[in-house]
């Protein structure tokens, strides 16, 4: 039984039918088509190796992959800062753990956002790509209400192979990111 809940990987295929006449594309792979999406977050401090781990904790169960830290590029005295310190986390989702991911976001993760009215247009950069704030982690279904001690931001980017600007808008709203009206 075919439910009416389409898939992310569903829409990106139907991407090509749909912008086919809009951009004028003759191919499949000339339409835009998901690449990778990188989630991250600072840990903001680098002395601190248990909230590295926490937080690099926190990201696996959401993404289901494990994270790597990744280091400051260079040294900020005020700051404290030193090159190479340890500030940062990331992971790079392809295949079928990013579909899965983005179908959680859409559909699960962002409806639980308090407040949320879509996101904004602007986040879309020159070359196609999407970036999206998250304020709490708390929005995912795997971070259980009693780990919430200590909160932080996620940072989601959406990859694809669009060429400018007015193609990736299109596609990101046949993809199912909610965005402001």
């Amino acid at each position: 039984m075919k439910s009416a809940f389409k898939t992310v990987k569903e829409r990106q295929a139907d991407a090509f039918d749909a912008m086919k006449a809009e951009f004028g594309y003759k191919a499949k792979l000339a339409a835009p088509r998901l690449v990778k999406v990188v989630v991250s977050a600072t840990t903001g401090r680098s002395k601190d190796k248990n909230r590295n781990e926490m937080v690099m904790g926190r990201i696996a169960k959401i993404t289901g992959q494990k994270p790597s830290l990744r280091a400051a590029k260079k040294s900020i005295a005020a700051f404290k800062l030193r090159e190479g310190d340890k500030i940062g986390v990331a992971v790079t989702l392809r295949g079928a753990r990013m579909m899965g991911f983005l179908d959680k976001f859409f559909n699960v993760a962002i409806p639980r956002t308090r407040d949320f009215r879509g996101y904004d247009k602007k986040s879309i950069d020159e070359m196609g790509n999407l970036t999206l704030g998250v304020k709490e982690q708390t929005i995912f279904p795997e971070v259980a209400d009693e780990d919430i001690k200590d909160l932080f931001g996620l940072a989601v980017t959406i990859v694809t192979t669009a060429k400018n600007k007015a193609e990736a808008s299109r596609f990101f709203d046949i993809i199912g990111v909610p965005t402001k009206k």
